[in-house]
């Protein structure tokens, strides 16, 4: 089978991180999946669910949305319309979910992580670009607050990805745009974590009933996806690794030129200017 865009069939759609898509967010990803643009932030706020007040653990929320221009036709705003938009709703839940599978919520007592997706443009793939972005964003926000003593460690215990699945003419594609998606037989969605194992699974055929063997498929080529987006995140962690690094290296030189400094001082002294006259 032919694709569309000439990728392979187990092939991700090309992938941009562009890095502090906002100034104030301490974690911010604005990821390109394609023609897929999502806006993917964490911040932090004091505070957590009735539930959990008192229990020394934090808490994690994730928004999802999408822009009124996102799609060709313009849809309106959640508060324009005075109601909750299931489908983002739904979204919504499946992203806290896959993302508190791998926060350790006891470091952060009674404070809630804030995710917030927002979808810039849609062509395909949306929750899963949504749930791999927030994961780098999460990696961020963690190197931020270690950095501003708010955190003693890393509260992250895993890393996950999505990635979908469709079945297009009887065949599996990874990461289906929005043309193959809408003209396929069954879509699937596999959040996975980075150690091996499934977070999460969603999907079902459209018109008729899809074969086990295609199942097993998809799920295979889930995995061979997950991976190449892990291999992604172990390049943006060495970069914030490297960022760190060369961090520590201009405080340690502006502490050594700090120090030089100070040992100067005493030949300028009184005692000193007075013999030298």
């Amino acid at each position: 089978m032919q694709r569309t865009d000439g990728r392979a069939l187990s092939e991700l759609r090309t992938i941009l991180i562009h890095e502090k898509a906002f100034g104030y967010a301490p974690g911010a990803v604005l990821l390109e999946v394609g023609n897929t643009k999502v806006l993917c932030t964490v911040t932090l706020q004091q505070g957590v669910p009735p539930f959990l007040r008192g229990k020394g653990s934090g808490w994690l929320s994730a928004e999802y949305g999408m822009l009124p221009t996102a799609t060709q036709d313009r849809t309106a705003r959640q508060a324009s319309a005075l109601k909750y938009n299931g489908r983002a709703v739904e979204i919504s839940r499946l992203i806290g979910r896959a993302l508190r599978s791998i926060v350790n919520l006891k470091l952060l007592p009674d404070y809630t992580i804030l995710v917030d997706c927002d979808v810039l443009q849609a062509d395909g793939g949306t929750r899963t670009a949504s749930i791999s972005g927030a994961s780098i964003a999460l990696m961020r926000a963690q190197e931020a607050w270690i950095a501003s003593k708010l955190l003693k460690k890393p509260f992250l215990t895993d890393l996950v990805a999505a990635v979908s699945v469709g079945v297009v003419n009887g065949v599996c594609v990874v990461d289906p745009s929005y043309q193959e998606d809408s003209s396929g037989q069954a879509d699937f969605n596999f959040v996975m974590a980075r150690s091996g194992g499934i977070v999460e699974v969603q999907g079902g055929a459209e018109k008729a009933p899809v074969d086990w063997n295609l199942f097993t498929q998809a799920q295979l080529m889930a995995r061979d996806g997950a991976a190449q987006w892990f291999l992604l995140f172990e390049k943006e962690q060495q970069k914030m690794g490297m960022a760190t690094e060369k961090k520590e290296s201009t405080l340690a030189a502006e502490k050594k030129e700090s120090t030089v400094a100070t040992e100067r001082v005493p030949l300028f002294s009184l005692h000193n200017r007075l013999h030298l006259s």
